[in-house]
């Protein structure tokens, strides 16, 4: 019935499309396994994509090939670039999309590729002989062969929703939880956990005054996420609408903290620190006043509406009269409650940084599976894990993604090496070498590392190539060109810029604060002339690379010294245990973990640099 698939992923959320899309798109051959097909990347929670540290991410999988941007692209209905009056590292890109289309538009992308078939059923366990992965089972006993196979199994592993004092099984509101495979890694020797996410009620915007709040517009030339120009930017935008809670939404919300399962015990997992359910804001920040709420439209024609920054499993009657206390909703008609949901997870400490499982070969973990919280988060995840189970099937060397690459290499690493007790969400203050991971120069660092590896297209390719070029050749231009004081003091004095003395290239001009591409154009006519000719893409680029130059380098030869300790490999079966003048701690964290090189081996918590100088001298013999 069914043919030897090289990979099998298991799950179609945001992991599962990108590590089916990736693998098939490296050309193996792809079952995508879902208990719903009409489900299929569902937005489970907010209709957005991107965000700060997220949109980098977002840019990341776009420059390898990947297709959450695209996706977002096609499906956006707002954009705003977020921290514009910062600098370049911060800037992240934020698109509100039509929850519909996003799925739709990924189905459509997925079932035109025709590597990859599908499975509507829930799996219940996995085939394994001799500690390599050999296939999955499914509910009904359906046994389905397979080279490797990519758990991305959600918030659905065990899965119970909870709503004040009710509780029920389910992996997301309306489907089935999955059951089955959390009991059979478990007997194979992983740990386990549990965690817990939770999403707000959804209404009914016909019910909304929107005149009590606050509009929130997009950007007025809105940008895109994806490099390629499969899709135009927007001409039209819906906006959102900010309101806030008050004392008595507070005072009401109160009222139900005795049936409230996150104070009464009923759940035990963890939920994530910077997505508070709207109890435990006020229960955290007693002192507030009140807190934003951002009313977000679910797509361009639906009125659902989604109510951003109440999050919540208090009882449906509390929440319902309490949301009717915010200003806007007093004649709210709520179209569901919301819900928090419990969920097993696998300590990623247990995985190679390829995503490999050590425990199972040709097994791969990705997203919520691995204690991470967010799309994006989940949608690298499975790109990478896609990625890995095609190489590993094609016998070649895994793909992994340093630190000073990409958000997702520090993503990855941190999982790895440090873990994760609550989910983890990324953050740019994670990434030590942000200055270099920017959401403007994704494709420059890594579409090579995409086409190389048969992911990112001719096209993309080549179009890296010409952005590449065409930016050396304007710093090179902006260099050369030279300016007098007769010709620019005094539009200098009216920008609030020191006058010039003697001539000065227009570079030098462009490193002060006061002064962008667009103010140099209004400085000298040829130049204005000469710079029409580079798209805005390019002269942003320029404009950067001048500006940050001095700190660019200095991040490149931080690089540069971390280098030869991320280049000295670990052979897998080193014997920690043999040394006995390594800590006891650092002998159980390096063999628990397993590091592939001396720079992952020193990012392990508790393993002392005293640990590292003896590890490099026994790695030296």
């Amino acid at each position: 019935m069914f043919p030897i698939y090289d990979v099998i992923v298991v799950g179609a959320g945001h992991a599962g499309c990108e590590a089916a899309h990736a693998a098939a798109s490296m050309g193996s051959k792809i079952l995508l396994c879902t208990m719903n097909m009409n489900t299929i990347a569902q937005m489970s929670c907010n209709p957005a994509m991107g965000g700060v540290a997220k949109g980098q991410i977002v840019r990341e999988i776009d420059a390898l090939g990947g297709m959450s941007g695209i996706i977002s692209d096609k499906s956006m209905i707002q954009f705003r670039m977020l921290n514009r009056s910062k600098g370049p590292a911060m800037w992240s890109p934020r698109s509100q999309n039509d929850r519909m289309r996003f799925a739709e538009e990924w189905r459509l992308a997925l079932e035109k590729n025709p590597n990859v078939d599908f499975w509507q059923e829930m799996i219940s366990g996995l085939l394994v002989k001799d500690g390599k992965v050999c296939g999955v089972k499914t509910g009904i006993g359906v046994e389905i062969s397979s080279k490797s196979v990519v758990l991305t199994n959600g918030t659905f592993l065990n899965g119970v929703i909870h709503i004040g004092e009710k509780q029920f099984g389910g992996g997301r509101t309306g489907e089935s939880a999955a059951k089955g495979i959390t009991e059979q890694l478990v007997q194979l020797g992983f740990e386990a956990g549990r965690m817990k996410t939770g999403t707000p009620p959804r209404v009914d915007g016909r019910s909304l005054d929107y005149g009590k709040m606050e509009e929130q517009f997009g950007d007025e030339n809105p940008e895109k996420f994806s490099y390629l120009d499969s899709t135009q930017p927007l001409k039209e935008q819906r906006s959102c609408w900010i309101t806030y809670t008050n004392k008595e939404v507070h005072q009401t919300l109160e009222t139900g903290f005795d049936r409230s399962p996150m104070f009464n015990g009923r759940i035990q997992g963890l939920g994530p620190r910077y997505c508070p359910s709207i109890e435990d804001k006020i229960n955290r920040f007693a002192e507030r006043d009140r807190h934003q709420i951002f009313v977000e439209p679910e797509g361009w024609n639906t009125v659902e509406i989604y109510v951003n920054g109440f999050s919540t499993s208090l009882p449906e009657d509390v929440q319902y009269k309490a949301l009717r206390m915010i200003p806007g909703f007093e004649n709210a008609k709520m179209f569901r409650p919301g819900y928090a949901i419990e969920y097993d997870f696998f300590p990623p400490t247990q995985l190679k940084l390829s995503l490999e499982t050590h425990l199972i070969e040709n097994l791969y973990f990705a997203g919520q599976i691995n204690g991470t919280t967010g799309y994006e988060e989940a949608a690298s995840q499975g790109l990478i894990a896609g990625i890995n189970a095609s190489l590993k099937v094609q016998e070649k060397d895994p793909f992994i993604l340093k630190r000073s690459d990409a958000y997702i290499g520090v993503l990855v690493d941190d999982l790895i090496n440090k873990g994760t007790e609550e989910p983890y969400r990324m953050f740019t203050s994670r990434a030590e070498f942000r200055l270099l991971l920017r959401q403007d120069n994704a494709d420059l660092r890594l579409t090579k590392l995409g086409y190389d590896i048969g992911l990112a297209s001719e096209d993309r390719f080549k179009k890296m190539l010409d952005k590449k070029s065409a930016t050396a050749s304007l710093i090179n231009e902006l260099k050369q060109k030279k300016m007098g004081p007769e010709g620019v003091n005094s539009i200098l004095e009216s920008m609030g810029t020191a006058t010039i003395q003697e001539k000065t290239s227009a570079e030098k001009l462009l490193k002060r604060p006061q002064i962008g591409v667009r103010e140099l154009m209004s400085l000298d006519e040829d130049l204005r002339e000469s710079l029409k000719k580079y798209t805005k893409e390019v002269q942003e680029q320029a404009e950067i690379q001048i500006k940050y130059d001095s700190y660019i380098d200095k991040e490149q030869q931080m690089v540069a010294k971390l280098s030869n300790m991320e280049n000295f490999r670990i052979p897998h079966r080193f014997d920690y245990l043999s040394i006995t003048a390594l800590s006891n701690e650092g002998k159980q964290k390096l063999n628990k973990i397993r590091p592939e090189t001396l720079g992952q081996a020193s990012r392990i918590s508790g393993v002392s640099p005293a640990d590292l100088s003896i590890l490099t001298v026994y790695l030296g013999r």
